[in-house]
């Protein structure tokens, strides 16, 4: 059995959905923290347990018969995100899963400036730790972390955010289908290359291409670390939140974002997802 962990959650569900299409649905489980919110993929078939990496008492039976576990990183940052990401090693490995997969990040480094990354680090250290086979998907940067980047500019028609770097975006459904493949073949053994969409772009590229969409000018704006920051407090921003956002611009204009990798547009043999046509997508959906 296949066991997919925060399917009620963006990246996990679209695996779970993609999932059914590739194996039969009996062997499939979702481990999720509200089982009511998966009770469609239960009704078509789906084991649905709750599994809570905060609780790992609850994990033993989520995991239960799992060939393939695939561990979706938590929302959380820090210690807390951290332990629970290792007990959700420690449980796979104790069912017996033959391979375990997590869902890291390109920029994964003890020394980031972007407080997660760190956190993947830490998790790839579990899983080396662990002895048992693992695939550690060096995910991309969401491309939908820049429509929430730039809501506001498309209000105000300035977009005024740090300096920062090329990113290379990479859409959830193309990160999606590579995890399928992971969990169902034998690709992406170990560390993952960066598994990124097919183009970098930074923040003025990403205000040309919405200044293209819309039709009205967006014009970047370069603001300081402290000035962004205290403008996304004064706005309502919890501190520790500002603090995340401006160590991602921080780690971005470092480079730890940037490199483009061919590896998952050759694992998925056909196009990637590029920003303008999601943004555009966007755009469209939020009118």
């Amino acid at each position: 059995m296949i066991i997919v962990t925060g399917a009620n959650g963006q990246l996990g569900r679209m695996v779970a959905e993609r999932l059914l299409e590739a194996v039969p649905a009996e062997e499939i489980g979702v481990s999720v923290r509200d089982v009511e919110a998966a009770r469609d993929l239960g009704a078509r078939g789906v084991r649905v347990r709750r599994g809570d990496f905060a609780d790992p008492d609850t994990l033993p039976h989520a995991f239960e018969g799992a060939s393939k576990v695939l561990i979706v990183s938590t929302g959380t940052t820090g210690e807390a995100a951290v332990r629970g990401h290792r007990a959700a090693v420690a449980a796979a490995t104790a069912a017996g899963a033959k391979r375990i997969l997590y869902t890291s990040h390109m920029g994964a480094s003890p020394s980031s400036r972007f407080v997660p990354m760190p956190d993947h680090a830490a998790t790839e250290e579990a899983l080396r730790q662990s002895g048992a086979p693992f695939t550690s998907l060096r995910n991309g940067f969401y491309i939908s972390s820049a429509v929430e980047l730039v809501r506001g500019a498309l209000e105000t028609g300035v977009l005024a955010v740090p300096e920062d770097g090329p990113v290379a975006w990479t859409a959830h459904a193309d990160l999606a289908d590579a995890a399928v493949l992971a969990l169902t073949g034998e690709v992406l053994d170990g560390l993952s290359p960066a598994l990124t969409g097919p183009e970098v772009v930074d923040m003025a590229g990403i205000a040309e291409i919405l200044t293209r969409l819309t039709g009205r000018p967006i014009r970047r704006v370069v603001v300081s670390d402290d000035e962004y920051r205290a403008r996304l407090v004064t706005h309502g921003v919890p501190e520790p939140s500002a603090d995340l956002l401006v160590g991602l611009f921080a780690a971005s204009r470092e480079g730890d974002f940037a490199p483009v990798d061919p590896t998952l547009a050759d694992l998925l043999g056909r196009p990637l997802v590029r920003v303008e046509d999601y943004l555009k997508s966007a755009l469209t959906t939020r009118r």
